[in-house]
């Protein structure tokens, strides 16, 4: 019998040889998991599992076709019998990823199909980590193989889309594991665009922008074991347990960061991975080294003009190496309603000692938190700062 893991790897690799040959996209999926439902019917393994998955997904693909001939079925451009040979070797990691991050996707529906399509999660595992019914999350992925049935696709060359997509995954992940009770089976998002990251640097070496997103997610899921206390609190950067983050899989960020940035072709996901291995390397919060992360943030300022998230990230800097009443000039230019700016705002308020204004900057930050967490965090810091000193 083909274990489930072997499946899960194989499904995306038979998904890519269905593609090249011509498939649509859509189609090609729904062949695909009716092979993978064959596969865990068979009593015994077959000698080549990835070949013989191929082959039947093939079969049921060309099935479906005929079937949909009378609803002005699209020309195949294959033959029905694809010549013999050995199997297909051709990783189509981007190939794949480039269709499930079609802009004409919205970027939930672009996770989701990315998880079911390149991922080998199934709809229900997905829906877990999404925190919606079985349903709801078949829907939406039908939704979305239905809008690229009509899409016109490139051949991938340009990955910004994919690496948006692959960074919301994690963020999604990563921002929201103790909502979730701190990963749900399978289903860690963050851990699984990790997984991805990694499979689309392979299959592509030389981009070092594919590298630079790795280490950062490696540098950023390296303190995770720290950001939450043992009653379930979240706890900030500056206070966490760093005996508690990863020492190797930082090594790791910072050696995949370093082969990137080699390259002298500096993206934006380099210089935030180089701001998180600053953080890293720092033995306390005291020793930081904030006039060399304020130079990474006039950095990603350059190559990101007019970002409002790095503009706020840049002003926590600033109120670090010029005061935090600089820094706090800089949050008031934001656009009021920019997420998190109430939050920065609050910090730097108590790092000037103004406590009062930090406390209500604190409460009204806590009225639009991303997480239950967040917001659990943010009236604490209130809190603690209305409490009467004694």
């Amino acid at each position: 019998m083909i274990t489930p893991r072997l499946l899960r790897e194989l499904a995306p690799q038979v998904l890519g040889v269905l593609v090249r040959r011509g498939a649509d996209f859509a189609t090609a999926e729904d062949a695909v998991q009716e092979a993978l439902v064959e596969a865990v019917r068979r009593d015994a393994a077959p000698d080549d599992p990835k070949a013989w998955l191929i082959t039947v997904a093939w079969r049921r693909f060309l099935d479906m076709r005929r079937s949909a001939s009378a609803r002005a079925m699209r020309e195949v451009t294959v033959t029905s019998r694809p010549p013999a040979g050995p199997t297909e070797q051709t990783d189509d990691t981007l190939l794949l990823l480039s269709r499930c991050c079609h802009p004409d996707l919205t970027p939930a529906s672009a996770i989701a199909l990315t998880l079911r399509a390149v991922g080998g999660l199934t709809t229900a595992q997905i829906a877990r980590a999404f925190l919606v019914p079985e349903a709801t999350m078949a829907q939406r992925i039908s939704r979305a193989k239905r809008t690229l049935g009509g899409a016109r696709f490139q051949r991938p060359g340009e990955v910004g889309a994919v690496l948006r997509v692959l960074y919301l995954m994690f963020d999604n992940g990563f921002a929201g594991a103790r909502d979730r009770g701190d990963g749900i089976g399978d289903t860690d998002l963050a851990a699984e665009a990790i997984r991805l990251t990694r499979q689309l640097a392979a299959a592509e070496p030389g981009d070092p922008e594919i590298a630079g997103l790795l280490a950062l997610m490696l540098l950023h899921h390296a303190r995770r074991a720290a950001r939450f206390d043992a009653a379930g609190d979240l706890v900030p950067l500056p206070r966490q347990d760093r005996s508690r983050w990863d020492t190797d899989m930082i090594a790791e960020g910072v050696e995949v960061l370093q082969h990137a940035l080699a390259r002298d072709r500096l993206g934006e996901y380099q210089a935030q991975a180089a701001i998180a291995a600053l953080h890293d390397d720092a033995p306390t919060a005291e020793e930081t080294d904030w006039p060399q992360i304020l130079e990474w943030y006039d950095e990603l300022v350059r190559l990101t003009p007019g970002n409002p998230v790095v503009a706020l990230n840049r002003a926590v800097a600033v109120g670090h190496v010029d005061g935090p009443l600089v820094g706090l000039r800089l949050v008031e230019e934001l656009d009021p309603g920019l997420p998190r700016r109430d939050a920065v705002a609050a910090y730097l308020e108590e790092r000037a000692g103004n406590h009062a204004a930090a406390a209500r900057r604190y409460a009204v930050a806590a009225e639009t938190a991303a997480s239950v967490a967040e917001r659990a965090h943010l009236l604490k810091q209130a809190a603690r700062l209305n409490r009467p000193a004694h």
